[in-house]
Order: C-alpha cells, then sequence, then structure tokens
C-alpha cells in the first residue's frame, strides 16, 4: 500500500516505527496502531488519496482514511489502524482575513490564527481551554466550544463555508443554501445532488423522530446534529429563506467521519476592550442552580468553575502555576492570594468556585452588570472577589486551564484518564446530579477533578488511574456505564463538547433511540457508503473495541 500511495502523493508517507508510535496517541486514553501517516502537500494529494482507497477497498475492507491534525481529540476521535492524514505538516496557514472573516487551513494552530485575526481586532469566541496546543481541523471535526460558548456558542455558529473532500473523492464547497438554491442541487446528477437529494428525503421522512431525540441542553457533540440542518423543518418560524439549508451543520462535529475538510471560511467577532472578572466561593452546591438562574439574566461572557480538588491542586504546585502566568510583579500576584488564604483558614477550601466574567467596550456598562451581580449573590451569604486588574482575573483563569496539564504532569505511577469528562445537563438540575455523580466516582475511590462551564451545566471529569492496573480497564466500563445513565436520567448529554470517538460512540444508546441511531447510521451511509472516513466513530463503535484499545500506560 505504501509503495502505492508514493506514486500518486507528492508529500510525505511514513510508516516508520517513530511514527507509527507517536500517531497511535491522542489525548485520549486509548492506543491504536495505524499502517501509514500521510503528509499531503494540497488538496490533490488528498482526492487521490481517497481515490486509490474508493478503488482498492474491495480488495482491503480495512483501507480508511483518518484526519488529524493537533492530535489533541480526549475521544480517540484522531486514531485509526488504516492511513492518518497530517494536516500539521503542510496544511497550515491563514490565506486571508477580510470583511470579519477568516479563510483558514485545517492544519492551523489556533495560537497562531488567533494572533493573525488579532492584527485586525477580532477574534474566533469558541477557543477550548486548550487553545494553544489545539488546531482549526479539530475544532470544526469535534464543534469546539469553551469558556466564550455562553454567550456566543459553539464553532458551528461561526462556519461561514467549508470545502470538503467527500467519498467519491472529489472537492465540494458546502453553505447555507436558500430553498431555490437548495432545489437546484437536489436536481443535480452528480454524488453531490444524491447527497443534498438523500438528506433532505431523510429529514423529512423521520422530521418527528429528529424533533423529539434532541437532548435538552445548551451543547452537544453526540451523534450527527442533524438538528440544524434546516431551521424551517425543525419548526423554527424566523429561520430565513437565505439560510434555509445548510449542510456545513453536519460536517462540524462529525470527526471526519463524512468528509475530509481541507479549508474552512469562519466568522469573526470584534475583540471587546474591556473585561472584569467576578470570583464566587461556594461551600455547598444546594443554590447552585438558583445562583446561575440569577446570573444569566446579566448576558455574561463567561460563567465558568472548578472544584475544591482543582484548587487544592494549585496549591500543591504553587510554583508552577505562577511560572504560566505571564506578569511582571510576581511578589504582588503572589501577595494577592492571601485573601483566599484568609478564607479557607476560617471556613475551609469552598466546593465551587464560579468565574463571572463580563466583557465590553464600555467600562460604566461592565460596573453596572458587576453592581447588579453583587446584589443577586448578597442574599446567598457567600464569600466573593471583585477583580481590579487583569493580572489578579489571570490567576484565577489559570487554574481553570492548568489543572488538566498539572495532573498529566506531575501524578506520578497514575495518569489522567478522561473518559467521563464532557458530561452536561441542564444547570437546574446540578444540585442534584453533581453529588450523585461524585458517589459514582467516590464508589470506585477515583481521585479526580471537576471544572467546566457552569452557566451550561457541562462539566469536565478528569479521573487519575494507574492503567497498568488491568482492573482498571473495567472499573472505566463500569463508571462510564453509571454516569451516563445518570446523565440520560436527567435528560442530558454524554457529550458537550468533546465529541464521541471511540470512547463514547458506544455510549451513544444511553441518550438516543435504536431508531435515531439508525438515522445517523443512514446519514453516514448517503456520505460514505463504502465506510472510509474515519470508521468505528459517529456509528459502529463497541465496548469490545474500546476496552481492547484502551492504552496499559
Amino acid at each position: 500500500m505504501e509503495r502505492d500511495i508514493l506514486n500518486f502523493f507528492k508529500g510525505e508517507v511514513k510508516n516508520d516505527e517513530k511514527t507509527l508510535d507517536l500517531y497511535s496517541r491522542d489525548a485520549s486514553i486509548c492506543e491504536v496502531r495505524p499502517r501509514v501517516v500521510v503528509f499531503p502537500k494540497d488538496t490533490n494529494d488528498i482526492t487521490s488519496l481517497v481515490r486509490y482507497v474508493k478503488e482498492h477497498k474491495s480488495i482491503d475492507r480495512t483501507l480508511s482514511v483518518t484526519a488529524r491534525s493537533a492530535g489533541t481529540c480526549m475521544a480517540g476521535g484522531s486514531l485509526s489502524e488504516s492511513i492518518i492524514i497530517d494536516f500539521i505538516g503542510h496544511f497550515g496557514g491563514v490565506k486571508n482575513i477580510q470583511n470579519g472573516f477568516a479563510t483558514v487551513l485545517p492544519g492551523t494552530f489556533y495560537r497562531d490564527f488567533e494572533k493573525e485575526t488579532l492584527k485586525q481586532g477580532l477574534i474566533l469566541p469558541c477557543y477550548t481551554a486548550s487553545k494553544n496546543i489545539c488546531a482549526i481541523g479539530g475544532m470544526i471535526g469535534n464543534n469546539a466550544a469553551g469558556e466564550k460558548t455562553l454567550l456566543y456558542g459553539k464553532m458551528e455558529n461561526f462556519i461561514e463555508s467549508l470545502k470538503v473532500v467527500l467519498s467519491d473523492g472529489n472537492e465540494y464547497e458546502f453553505g447555507s443554501l436558500s430553498r431555490v438554491e437548495l432545489e437546484k442541487k437536489i436536481s443535480l446528477t452528480t454524488f453531490e445532488g444524491g447527497v443534498y437529494r438523500d438528506i433532505w428525503n431523510l429529514m423529512q421522512e423521520k422530521i418527528s423522530l429528529i424533533k423529539n431525540s434532541k437532548p435538552n441542553v445548551s451543547k452537544n457533540s453526540a451523534g450527527y446534529f442533524i438538528w440544524n440542518v434546516c431551521p424551517s423543518l425543525m419548526g423554527e418560524a424566523d429561520a430565513e429563506d437565505k439560510h434555509f439549508f445548510d449542510l456545513t451543520k453536519l460536517f462540524v462535529g462529525s470527526q471526519g467521519t463524512l468528509g475530509i475538510v481541507t479549508e474552512a471560511k469562519i466568522r469573526l467577532v470584534p475583540v471587546k476592550e474591556k473585561s472584569k472578572l467576578f470570583v464566587i466561593f461556594m461551600n455547598d452546591l444546594k443554590n447552585l442552580s438558583r445562583l446561575v438562574n440569577d446570573i444569566l439574566p446579566l448576558h455574561p461572557e463567561s460563567l465558568e468553575s472548578y472544584d475544591d480538588d482543582t484548587l487544592k491542586l494549585a496549591i500543591r504546585f504553587f510554583p508552577e502555576m505562577l511560572k504560566s502566568m505571564k506578569v511582571k510583579n510576581f511578589l504582588k500576584l503572589i501577595l494577592s492570594f492571601i485573601p483566599e488564604g484568609l478564607m479557607m483558614a476560617r471556613g475551609g477550601v469552598p466546593k465551587l468556585i464560579l468565574l463571572v466574567e463580563f466583557c465590553g467596550n464600555n467600562e460604566n456598562e461592565i460596573d453596572a452588570k458587576m453592581q447588579l451581580l453583587m446584589e443577586k449573590v448578597k442574599i446567598y451569604g457567600l464569600e466573593t472577589r471583585l477583580t481590579r486588574s487583569m493580572e489578579e482575573s489571570q490567576k484565577y483563569w489559570t487554574i481553570r486551564r492548568e489543572s488538566f496539564n498539572l495532573l498529566r504532569k506531575h501524578i506520578h505511577g497514575k495518569r489522567t484518564v478522561p473518559f467521563v469528562d464532557d458530561v452536561i445537563v441542564r444547570p437546574e438540575f446540578l444540585p442534584e446530579f453533581l453529588p450523585k455523580m461524585k458517589k459514582i466516582l467516590d464508589d470506585y475511590k477515583l481521585t479526580y477533578t471537576i471544572a467546566g462551564h457552569a452557566g451550561n451545566g457541562n462539566f469536565h471529569i478528569i479521573p487519575l488511574m494507574d492503567m497498568k492496573n488491568e482492573r482498571n480497564r473495567d472499573v472505566i466500563l463500569e463508571v462510564s456505564d453509571k454516569v451516563y445513565d445518570l446523565v440520560a436520567h436527567y435528560h442530558g448529554s454524554i457529550t458537550a463538547e468533546h465529541n464521541d470517538g471511540i470512547i463514547r460512540t458506544p455510549y451513544l444508546s444511553k441518550i438516543y433511540s435504536k431508531e435515531m441511531l439508525d438515522v445517523f447510521g443512514e446519514i453516514k451511509k448517503i456520505f460514505d457508503p463504502q465506510n472510509i472516513f474515519n470508521p468505528g466513530k459517529k456509528v459502529g463503535g463497541s465496548l469490545e473495541y474500546l476496552k481492547s484499545h484502551i492504552a496499559k500506560k
């Protein structure tokens, strides 16, 4: 196979041990060894590769292609037993930024992308906590979200158009269509026309099932997001005709299972010049949902949280956390932690810390919202802090963003094991849901941290486990089963941001009926009838495969 690919491929083709070892892992708990890794120079390399796999699939049914950018997926979405396409090597860069839109290649690191957009006072606000190491292709594949999502929404909200190589080996451009434009696409006799026609017919035929199957949460990356393809069909009366039908809503969050994204046109928003952070320390969770619901009408840009174990971790590795902060006056920063130290000396470590951030271009407007917030919070009798500077705010944000990296670096004999790392329920259920979820984890005597997006009811749970212990492979499946049952009980989603991949695809039946899973299977078949693209994710995954591919270290 490798020699065949070299005959038509301009980029590198590698299958040496070092390369295969490197690409056997991502940020997930899984390990899957590929046969070959390729580094395309241009779109022609990708179309030629897809055509090669299409032509040889009947000879070798194990052939497939999996797109990979930064390899930071926590669900195993960038792992494959066949061909991995690495986009970081040659497929990065911002082609242009004009009129509030950026045209960018999938192998572009977000950190480099943001540098370019900030030069024009613009930003893509759905960046993740891993913004310094993730890439645009992965953000599209997983439907990225983060601390600004409460106000701005997920990656899908910022995609204007996508260029995608489909399973026929041709590149097409997808974007929002009017009714008339959709009819023209449906009338085409090409593979593209068949995709539009079959998805449209599927939606019409199964519309009642689709409507009733949507998880009742503000963020969801589980399954294919068919709900947003045609707002009018879903009963959204205010849907504009020019935005009648949009297949980018399926590609975003599909983890490369429907096609290979080669270019994206992304909508940007102006950067707000000023921000202030309000910190709330909670000794218990009984008033959490009331408090969140009191805060949300003020429209904060962020409403984030982390637990007492995360705070203890930051205290334990305080010197290193300080180094990660880009500040000029370390002594001043250290002294700024004194109030927190006195607070904990008086009342112990708070169970949950809420970060409420307001941003804007008018400081008076921000101050007015802060005043309203302080009045609302006063009735709860909680300890609070109003930060006075960006440096003071940064100390709280660093704890929120760096806890995962601190765990990965410093806990010897155990490793971070993200497997129930992205659950979401509606905020009003949190006082019941969180203690029940913590009890499941505590029953298995797991060490873990919890942080997340309290405004959405989305939490990231990162346990620490010794993966040399074979018993822990069973523990992962048992805990997943119980936590996802709990999520289903509260009508949530098993993944708000991190997507399905290898680790969650087998659990989609927890929140979707067999009939809805069949709809997902039909979507996959319409786009990819030969199962060329990233098999085993979104559809076709199994617990047996997951268990057999959990890394042992």
